[in-house]
């Protein structure tokens, strides 16, 4: 029974954890437009370079990703069942696996840039600045690695200001770096697109330091001992990625289907493409609400549910959600009648600002449903319920986006607005299944 809380500390309670990380990821993705818009100045052809490395990027990246949502859920729960130093043993087991999965696809992703970026639709005048920009990031990749997996570790234990201190921290860097590197300024080579690659990956350099050294010591309820041997623990490694293993196929297949999509755009032409990238640059500004207040329902919900309290698990997963959706139904009015002179901050051409501005209008209205699905897939990962999330996933991006992509672009020939009528049918599908998987309650009796 829930009545010993009030809806007050409940939501608050909820607040509590989500606003630092609504902070950070609001500031990280306002840098990252920055950074495009930045490139921007440089032409049409930067942003789509950039944007055709985006996916590859992710697509490498997606075991790390995949580690650490278990990670994080079984930190939560050893929170919730007062076992610190177990906790604080998730985090050292995921590094040395993160570590080592990071080393293997740094390699790999520098070696393969340019086919990959030629994969997605790079053509003549975007392909090198593609591929130079997917290699400097691949180099930075074992920096991502442990940052992530110490930011999912201490979200895990509740910790989300220490994680807002240094990914803005970070983010300054890579303003400094951008106007430094992409044209040139205070006797610093005008790099370009390379540029802006670059001072990402020194801004991510900057936090890794950050985060090792908030987790030195015994001050938080997650802590790294430098001096002591990194052994691998074979049981507990297993129980991460028994949680972790649906999220890497979620993340494959995520980003096998979102290849796909952007490659039916990428064919449309690059003025077209570069007006679509400015609007999932933009698009991911109202993801970072979603994903706050899912990064708290994942940690309340791990921890409830590890304290043998399931009905505050579900309670809490539950005033996340409409705490995100308010906030997103606020966002869509601004994205639904300023869209056109956002986008107009990326891109110069007339044409692609009013393809932007159209398509943005398409994605106001989805906002609330996306919100939702974002944070309770968040709650429904924190239980270890990760295996329906996947399905989801493999439905929406797999099957729903391309398909939907496909027909209303190619077959229809409704350009960008047809990309994005796809956008919004693989965002309504998922809102909706996981809404029905959070009411069933099942997830709560998962073991993790």
């Amino acid at each position: 029974m829930i009545e010993d809380r009030t809806e007050k500390q409940l939501y608050l309670g909820v607040l509590h954890l989500a606003w630092p990380s609504f902070v950070e990821l609001m500031l990280t993705q306002l840098t990252s437009m920055a950074d495009l818009m930045m490139v921007g100045r440089l032409g049409s052809f930067a942003v789509a370079a950039v944007g055709l490395s985006g996916q590859p990027k992710l697509l490498l990246m997606s075991a790390i990703m995949a580690l650490n949502v278990g990670a994080t859920a079984m930190v939560a729960r050893f929170k919730g069942m007062g076992e610190r130093r177990q906790a604080a043993e998730v985090m050292r087991q995921a590094l040395l696996v993160n570590l080592t999965l990071g080393a293997v696809m740094s390699v790999a992703g520098f070696f393969l840039a340019e086919p990959l970026v030629r994969f997605m639709g790079a053509r003549q005048e975007t392909l090198a600045d593609a591929a130079i920009y997917l290699k400097i990031q691949m180099a930075g990749m074992l920096t991502v690695a442990v940052t992530s997996t110490i930011t999912a570790s201490m979200r895990g234990a509740g910790h989300t200001r220490q994680a807002m201190i240094y990914n803005i921290a970070a983010n300054a860097v890579n303003i400094l770096g951008n106007y430094l590197l992409i044209e040139g300024h205070w006797g610093f080579p005008r790099l370009g697109v390379a540029g802006a690659s670059l001072a990402t990956v020194i801004g991510q350099l900057a936090a890794m330091v950050m985060a090792v050294c908030y987790v030195r010591g015994q001050k938080y309820y997650v802590s790294l001992m430098i001096r002591e041997k990194f052994r691998a623990e074979w049981e507990l490694i297993r129980r991460i990625v028994r949680i972790g293993l649906p999220s890497m196929l979620e993340q494959l297949i995520m980003r096998t289907g979102l290849m796909m999509y952007g490659k039916i755009v990428a064919g449309l032409g690059t003025l077209v493409f570069a007006a679509h990238q400015a609007c999932l640059n933009i698009q991911s500004l109202s993801f970072m609400n979603g994903q706050a207040f899912g990064i708290a329902a994942s940690a309340l919900v791990g921890q409830n549910l590890g304290a043998g309290r399931p009905e505050f698990a579900d309670a809490y997963a539950k005033r996340a959600r409409r705490l995100g959706m308010a906030v997103s139904a606020l966002l869509m009015f601004v994205l639904f009648f300023l869209g056109g002179a956002i986008v107009s901050l990326y891109v110069e051409e007339a044409e692609a600002i009013n393809m932007g501005a159209s398509a943005l209008k398409i994605m106001a209205f989805i906002l609330p449903f996306q919100s939702s699905q974002l944070i309770i897939a968040s709650a429904l990962r924190g239980a270890g319920d990760t295996r329906a999330v996947t399905g989801y996933s493999v439905l929406g991006v797999l099957i729903i986006r391309p398909a939907v992509a496909y027909l209303l672009v190619v077959v229809f020939e409704l350009g960008l607005n047809g990309a994005w009528f796809a956008l919004a049918a693989d965002q309504l599908a998922r809102s909706a299944l996981t809404l029905l998987r959070l009411k069933s309650g099942k997830w709560k009796t998962i073991r993790v």
